[in-house]
């Protein structure tokens, strides 16, 4: 470990923006802190913005560490103890100045802190609290804040941090205890569900205080959410919905974000570096099953199950999952419920209540349907209208599948010894691994 030396704010903040990057759990939607007329800054929603990087992570937010110092060695993590890098830590200050200086150049809506546990996890909650304190009542800073809980900090700790911060989240790390114990020795999924519990139990009795005193301070008024990284251990898609779902339930969380395992350190229990990197494809097809948990009231084992415990790389889950369920297609769009028609591939949640409000008044017909935002490309193999499908249609999951393959979309750079063709006339093509067509997009 390299020592600290007297180094600038700048210096600073190069290494500590850099060390937070693999932290995507930062979306800053869902709260609504209103100016008080007196302080910088405000949290309505329209004024809390997205941008994103190449990679796709939120970079709306001011996304530091506190500090990168950590008395941990996960094995998984860049500022692990045992790694020779560049260390620097923050003082609450200087947190407060880049914050304001930061906003009032229009660079950013909010804060995104994070921090290694620097000599212990009370330790260095004191230190974040300390610049959420100053933040919020010498700065006069009314803005966004989203602050990570250090597991194993006390209750009394977490509780005031809460009420400064309009998010917090605790990162799950590993979807499983098993591997949690075998590349984070020093953590347990004890620690890290006891300060998620504390939270789910305190926002719930601040509702009820705000309900009885309006003035009420607020406790972690966006809610909480969690990340888990995701291809460092072998746990299946079907075992990390599962844990998703079961966080939703049980912890009433906002957002639970997937991170791809990223190959930052070298050790016998982390997966064999290959050339094909970071298992982007199945972090998005986990994003998808994630959104249909959340927004399309599918359950975790209807998507995925012991027998077929990974999602398709060619078909996004709802594609797979109707597939699979052929049974239950077409639908008539005149007549089915609104949980139906969510099941429909190319129907959103928003085009789905469309469909309701406006078939009330008259006999809807594909025109109406592509008008409401409808995707036919996909839809139109899985319903009617008046009891007639766009086109006569085959309901066969071979060749639907082809079909919903042969569009403009490409197959992903990822897949390989796949390539992309136009659907064919006949069975029997051959892929370059002699894989039959109907074996590479069903099990693909």
């Amino acid at each position: 470990m390299r020592l600290q030396e007297s180094m600038t704010v700048y210096e600073k903040l190069n290494i500590l923006t850099d060390a937070a990057k693999y932290d995507v759990a930062c979306t800053s939607s869902g709260t609504e802190r209103k100016s008080d007329g007196t302080g910088i800054g405000s949290c309505q929603q329209s004024g809390i913005c997205h941008s994103f990087s190449a990679d796709g992570r939120c970079i709306s937010l001011l996304k530091i560490l506190f500090t990168n110092e950590c008395v941990y060695d996960c094995k998984y993590c860049i500022n692990r103890r045992s790694n020779d890098v560049k260390r620097a830590s923050f003082t609450p200050d200087e947190i407060c100045n880049l914050t304001m200086e930061f906003y009032r150049r229009n660079y950013i809506e909010g804060l995104f802190l994070s921090s290694g546990v620097l000599k212990s996890p009370d330790y260095t909650m004191e230190l974040l609290y300390a610049a959420l304190y100053k933040l919020r009542v010498e700065y006069h800073f009314q803005g966004y804040i989203h602050v990570k809980a250090i597991p194993g900090a006390s209750r009394e700790l977490v509780y005031r941090l809460g009420l400064l911060a309009d998010r917090m989240s605790v990162n799950l790390e590993l979807p499983t205890a098993e591997g949690l114990k075998l590349l984070a020795p020093y953590k347990t999924r004890k620690t890290i569900l006891e300060p998620m519990r504390l939270v789910q139990n305190r926002m719930e009795e601040n509702k009820q205080e705000i309900a009885l005193y309006r003035n009420a301070p607020r406790f972690v008024p966006a809610g909480q959410s969690t990340q888990m990284i995701i291809g460092a251990t072998p746990e299946t898609d079907y075992q990390i919905i599962n844990v998703a779902e079961a966080l939703y339930q049980k912890f009433g969380l906002k957002r639970v974000f997937y991170s791809a395992f990223i190959h930052v350190n070298e050790d016998k229990n982390l997966p064999a570096r290959t050339d094909e990197g970071p298992p982007l494809l199945r972090e998005h097809r986990l994003y998808q099953a994630d959104w249909l948990l959340r927004y399309y009231h599918f359950e975790a084992k209807e998507l995925l199950s012991e027998e077929n415990p990974n999602f398709n790389i060619l078909l996004d889950p709802k594609c797979n999952w109707a597939l699979r369920n052929l049974e239950v297609f077409p639908v008539e769009v005149n007549r089915a419920s609104y949980e139906m028609l969510l099941r429909v591939p190319g129907l959103g949640y928003k085009s789905a209540m469309r469909i309701v409000k406006a078939r009330r008044l008259g006999t809807l017909d594909f025109p109406d349907l592509k008008k409401m935002g409808v995707v036919l490309k996909r839809a139109m193999y899985f319903l009617t209208c008046n009891g007639r499908m766009l086109y006569p249609v085959k309901m066969e999951e071979d060749y639907i599948t082809r079909n919903l393959l042969n569009t403009k979309e490409r197959l992903p750079q990822g897949v390989a010894g796949m390539t992309y063709r136009q659907l064919s006339l006949f069975d029997d093509v051959k892929f370059g691994g002699g894989l039959h067509e109907k074996d590479v997009y069903l099990h693909g």
